[in-house]
């Protein structure tokens, strides 16, 4: 097994605290409506929405969500330590993806950082373990950081589009 990490950071318009709200709290119920034709439910399946709290992601029939060559139609994560007051959230991939396939174990956190125009920095992190003796290859790991950069810009294009939402 090799142990590794991929990090990329996005740049926002959108002050910290508006996205922390749409993309951790509220992305059961976004982004359904925001990306319909790839998420078509996300459910709470144990806790409340804190620390310990599973959730389950369905990604519609027609245009399954695909991470290199693993193709996920059902995809959950258990959000580990949140702090509000750091607007940091880890949460581990539980099934789906590369899990069973190609690592043993992924996890992620997000950090929401002010930037100096009044908008924020967006940093990711995942790490990965393998259960082979590689890591995915990089064309895998920005296949898997470009689906995160495309669903966050959509959640702040519609933030942008709509200043009120999440004030």
């Amino acid at each position: 097994m090799v142990a590794g990490s991929v990090s990329n950071e996005v740049l926002s318009q959108v002050a910290p605290e508006r996205l922390w709200k749409a993309i951790v709290k509220d992305s059961p119920s976004l982004m359904p409506k925001l990306l319909p034709e790839l998420v078509s439910s996300i459910v709470i399946l144990e806790g409340d929405g804190g620390v310990g709290t599973i959730r389950q992601s369905n990604f519609t029939s027609g245009n399954t969500l695909y991470i290199g060559r693993i193709s996920i139609s059902r995809f959950g994560f258990n959000l580990g330590p949140t702090s509000r007051m750091q607007l940091m959230i880890n949460y581990s991939v539980i099934e789906g993806g590369l899990i069973g396939k190609k690592v043993k174990s992924t996890s992620f956190e997000l950090k929401f950082e002010p930037a100096t125009d009044g908008g924020s920095v967006c940093k990711l992190n995942a790490e990965f373990e393998s259960m082979e003796d590689g890591l995915p290859t990089e064309e895998v790991t920005k296949e898997i950081m470009g689906g995160m950069t495309g669903m966050f810009k959509a959640i702040e294009g519609y933030l942008l589009a709509n200043p009120e939402a999440y004030a």
